[in-house]
């Protein structure tokens, strides 16, 4: 379900996963997304009964209305964030969710957020990934919380999980469903592999060129960005430039 809130980060807005066995009770919600109240209550209408509210992370267009809804709807939020939890369960790689019998297996997958966390529904051979693979376009790995090594490892995580075939079809946090997940991994493990080299570059030629007054440590990654994201939208820079600090932490930490 497609919540109102679209701009330039959030694509076509939020996607809230309605999750039920067929004729079963109880639903599993995921990322119930912002406090809009026609939005919440359009799950709610959908959803009926609802056994569980998970959370793939801890930015607001995913998690705001969760305790609420939850509250609502009479059962606890589970994330891995005990900040962000309603009750005393949480989450943990490898946990299994089980509500009248639909099974949701847990994938730590760290990177765009400490917090990540994406959620194989085997039956289907579907992972949801929050924002860690996006329906259209990339994501940004949101240093100083998100870190591109942790990224770069969940990326091969779910890699693998494709590649045994485990996983087709990706379903996302934003945009639409991935029906091939193994070349969409495939291009998200090159795209990372290309800006990387981009950065690396970027920072030797800025620091092989003269400037008079040296260039200072908090200038070099909006310097980089007019380099190496120079063909993109500029109100996407204070993005990129996330992204970037995460890269040259990355290139720092491998020396």
């Amino acid at each position: 379900m497609l919540a109102p809130n679209a701009n330039f980060m959030t694509l076509d807005g939020t996607n809230t996963w309605v999750l039920r066995e067929p004729d079963a009770r109880r639903s599993i919600v995921v990322d119930p997304g912002p406090s809009i109240l026609s939005h919440l209550d359009a799950i709610a209408d959908v959803a009926g009964e609802v056994g569980a509210v998970l959370l793939t992370h801890h930015h607001a267009d995913h998690s705001e209305a969760a305790k609420a809804f939850a509250e609502r709807m009479g059962c606890g939020v589970r994330a891995l964030d005990p900040a962000h939890r309603l009750g005393s369960e949480g989450l943990a790689d490898g946990d299994v969710v089980d509500v009248d019998g639909l099974e949701v297996r847990v994938v730590a997958t760290p990177g765009h957020t400490s917090d990540s966390l994406s959620f194989l529904v085997a039956a289907e051979r579907a992972v949801l990934t929050g924002d860690t693979v996006l329906g259209r376009g990339t994501t940004v790995v949101a240093h100083p919380d998100g870190e591109l090594g942790a990224y770069l490892d969940s990326l091969d995580r779910l890699h693998a999980l494709a590649e045994a075939e485990e996983v087709a079809a990706i379903w996302p946090g934003h945009g639409p469903v991935i029906e091939n997940a193994l070349g969409a991994l495939n291009f998200y493990l090159a795209h990372r592999r290309e800006r990387l080299a981009q950065v690396e570059a970027a920072v030797a030629a800025l620091k092989a060129a003269p400037h008079p007054e040296g260039l200072a440590v908090e200038e070099l990654p909006r310097r980089v960005v007019e380099m190496v994201y120079s063909d993109v939208d500029p109100v996407l820079w204070g993005a990129a430039e996330l992204s970037v600090r995460a890269q040259l932490a990355y290139l720092a930490a491998r020396g």
